[in-house]
């Protein structure tokens, strides 16, 4: 009965996380063009900032709470799924997708700011320097995708100032409080069916929970895939990336006080799959400019690999 109500909660948590995910994103997006502030600026930063909150958000109450291994297994746990599964898919289906002109900051970025997590947490714990070179990484991914919103937006004519609706200030605060609450929901049930089960909080936080916390991008790109929309941008994934590996960490790292165990499961095998899935994914379009089917079953088989070893 117990684990059932586990179940329940740990399901009900994840429908808040993922619709109060939604209404935010909208009512953050309406307000702020309700505001005046220019479109290349939502786009290159707000939303993509605001489709992290979920991850960001259970992260921070998992590591409040003490559950160190739950925090960090659902950070970088979220990266290698949503390139081990949700991008191998999209690869998979719809190959010879074009890469972006700003491909290559950004997977700079990602892959920078992931070898110095892992090379700078070798002591096992995240230091103030590691969060530094994290952030830096965040500021140069903000301001390059500003720049190039800027660069890439075309003219139209000025939008006269609406005023901020009610429904807009009632959506954003709704969706918050979803969010709130089906990540502390999320938290607790996590760790409850962890101990139930016997199996470590880690492994719960880098698979149930990261894979849990990605289903709108996971619904995002079967949708494009039953639609064969080709023009599915595989930079999208990418930014979710850098900003779930530059933000979300150093914030858990301020709110333990200075202090982010980084456990052996982590750095022995979290951290260097989730390298290797990512160099398979951006490092070849690099050179060829556009992303291949055998790049999507390399991801794929990588992450399923990831997840024998990490039941084994």
């Amino acid at each position: 009965m117990e684990l059932t109500a586990e179940i329940v909660g740990f399901l009900l948590g994840l429908l808040l996380v993922i619709k109060g995910g939604d209404l935010f994103v909208e009512a953050s997006v309406a307000a702020a063009r309700a505001l005046r502030v220019p479109p290349f600026v939502i786009g290159a930063t707000l939303v993509s900032l605001a489709t992290t909150l979920p991850e960001l958000l259970v992260s921070l109450f998992a590591c409040l709470q003490g559950r160190t291994e739950l925090a960090v297994g659902n950070a970088v746990g979220s990266v290698t799924a949503n390139t081990g599964l949700i991008l191998a898919l999209a690869l998979i289906a719809l190959p010879g997708l074009s890469a972006g002109k700003d491909l290559f900051l950004k997977s700079f970025l990602l892959l920078g700011a992931a070898a110095a997590l892992w090379l700078l947490g070798r002591q096992g714990h995240l230091t103030g320097a590691g969060c530094l070179v994290l952030l830096a990484c965040l500021a140069l991914f903000l301001a390059g995708s500003l720049l190039a919103a800027r660069k890439s937006r075309t003219l139209r004519p000025a939008e006269e100032k609406t005023g901020l609706p009610l429904g807009h200030l009632l959506f954003f605060l709704l969706g918050g409080g979803c969010i709130l609450s089906g990540a502390q929901l999320l938290v607790n049930a996590g760790a409850s069916l962890a101990g139930r089960l016997g199996v470590p909080e880690s492994v719960v936080g880098a698979t149930i929970l990261a894979v849990g916390t990605s289903l709108p991008e996971l619904v995002t790109t079967l949708t494009a895939i039953l639609k064969k929309q080709n023009a599915l941008s595989a930079g999208n994934i990418l930014g979710a990336n850098l900003i779930d590996t530059t933000l979300i960490l150093p914030v858990c790292w301020l709110s333990g006080g200075g202090s982010l165990p980084l456990g052996s499961q982590c750095l022995g095998l979290d951290l260097p799959f989730c390298l290797v899935i990512l160099a398979a994914a951006f490092l070849p379009p690099l050179f060829t400019r556009r992303f291949a089917r055998w790049q999507g079953f390399a991801c794929l088989g990588l992450y399923l690999c990831y997840l024998g070893l990490m039941m084994g």
